[in-house]
């Protein structure tokens, strides 16, 4: 606690998504210091109120997958309407050509983009690599810091390009040593561990289909040996399960787990194509799902199994996944989306709204392995945002938290990490959002040259 940190108190919320702090919450700091109940006054001492009666108050939502450098190739016509596998095959040509001056704009564009969204911590997933991309991580490091944002990073690798039969070209493929080192290092900078860590470092070889058993095998030592956090796609479509059990004579979390990748420490994006044996094995290991529904939906991946993972004892998350592949950055939509999504899967009564808000800040937090965030209660990160009703698709809602999913929210008014303001009135602080764009939309043209 600094000497002359005032505490404040977000008065009064029109709604909150936590009924133990629906008269606010009071902050001191980068933490909650106090929940405040409905009609009720802090029992803190403050030193100023923000007058939040126009708004709807949610925890920070948190974002667990994505691919920052898709942002430059939205609605890519040659990629339209395919599946993953020849989606993939036609875009790795393009990020082939991927500088660090366009992975730099991309990823303050997306982070941006998540922010004012009402995403506090933000997660990605790099690795795509080329001799021009020796420095991916370290340049989004620096962009997040910039921007004030919370971020997982997360150090991805392909080791098996097209010449040993897998998907991406050989100009983005490493070998396992420079890898290892490379995650290394990163781990050693910019890792920071326990309670209001803006920063950590994870491993994420990108797929069973782009990487090596003997990468897996070894990411999974370092992370045990360092102590972070493993990612990976995995069960993302019936082409990938056909490919393990060709190449590796077993089903996806068969190889997983024989890599020595399902445990608790590992959160997997999409996890789609899991049967009731295999969602049992991943409840028992804590292992984290990132629900990645638009994506799902774009590429006609198929409907995860929410529901059974998080019973069986999985962290669901949400994500909003590339933005070549939804194609937006907006953590509030995707929310919408996966209220719709899983009303397809399931029964209405099955999933809520508060579920879905569940997914998007407490369950991600868990994917992330962090409790520090997600929520509202006393001693958390000081994570928050607003959202007025104030515009024509809300008008006469009645349930205003609801409202914010059912009316299809896109945009927080009022966004704060760590304590501090980073969107305001809508608009980013600090940030020249139609200078970032220019230069975004200049990079874009420029790689699809």
């Amino acid at each position: 606690m600094t000497a002359n940190a005032q505490t404040l108190w977000i008065r009064h919320p029109r709604a909150c998504s936590d009924p133990a702090a629906a008269g606010g919450v009071v902050i001191r700091d980068e933490r909650i210091v106090e929940a405040v109940p409905a009609g009720a006054t802090p029992a803190t001492p403050i030193d100023a109120a923000f007058d939040a009666s126009r708004h709807v108050l949610l925890p920070g939502l948190v974002n667990t997958h994505h691919h920052f450098y898709q942002t430059l190739t939205r609605a890519y016509s040659p990629a339209l309407n395919k599946a993953l596998f020849p989606w993939l095959t036609t875009l790795y040509d393009v990020w082939a050509h991927l500088t660090e001056e366009q992975l730099a704009v991309a990823s303050e564009l997306a982070m941006v983009e998540l922010l004012m969204s009402g995403c506090t911590t933000v997660a990605d997933h790099h690795y795509v690599f080329s001799g021009a991309l020796e420095h991916a991580i370290d340049v989004q490091v620096a962009a997040a810091r910039r921007l004030g944002v919370r971020a997982a990073l997360t150090r991805g690798s392909m080791s098996v390009g097209r010449d040993d039969g897998g998907l991406p070209p050989q100009s983005v493929v490493q070998d396992e040593r420079t890898i290892l080192d490379e995650s290394a290092r990163l781990i050693g900078a910019y890792h920071q561990r326990g309670d209001g860590a803006m920063t950590t470092i994870a491993l994420a070889p990108c797929s069973p289909f782009s990487v090596s058993r003997e990468l897996m095998q070894e990411s999974a030592r370092l992370a045990e040996a360092r102590d972070v956090r493993l990612h990976t796609h995995l069960a993302e479509t019936e082409d990938e399960t056909a490919y393990c059990e060709r190449l590796f004579g077993m089903r996806p979390l068969d190889y997983l787990e024989a890599t020595g990748w399902l445990s608790s420490r590992t959160w997997l994006a999409h996890g789609i194509h899991f049967d009731d044996g295999e969602i049992a094995r991943l409840g028992a290991a804590g292992t984290g799902i990132a629900h990645c529904p638009s994506s799902n939906m774009v590429l006609g991946s198929g409907l995860c199994r929410t529901l059974e993972l998080e019973a069986a004892g999985c962290p669901v998350g949400l994500a909003v996944d590339g933005s070549a592949s939804n194609d937006h950055s907006n953590l509030a939509e995707e929310m919408r989306q996966a209220l719709l999504l899983g009303r397809l899967r399931y029964s209405p009564s099955e999933v809520s709204h508060d579920d879905v808000i569940r997914w998007a800040t407490r369950g991600s937090a868990g994917c992330l392995g962090r409790d520090d965030i997600g929520g509202l209660a006393p001693g958390q990160q000081a994570d928050l945002a607003l959202f007025r009703l104030d515009e024509a698709r809300f008008s006469g809602a009645e349930n205003p938290v609801a409202a914010l999913l059912l009316c299809g929210a896109h945009r927080a008014d009022r966004v704060m990490v760590a304590g501090r303001w980073r969107v305001a009135e809508g608009r980013p602080l600090g940030v020249d959002l139609d200078e970032l764009l220019a230069r975004h939309d200049r990079a874009a043209r420029a790689l699809r040259a």
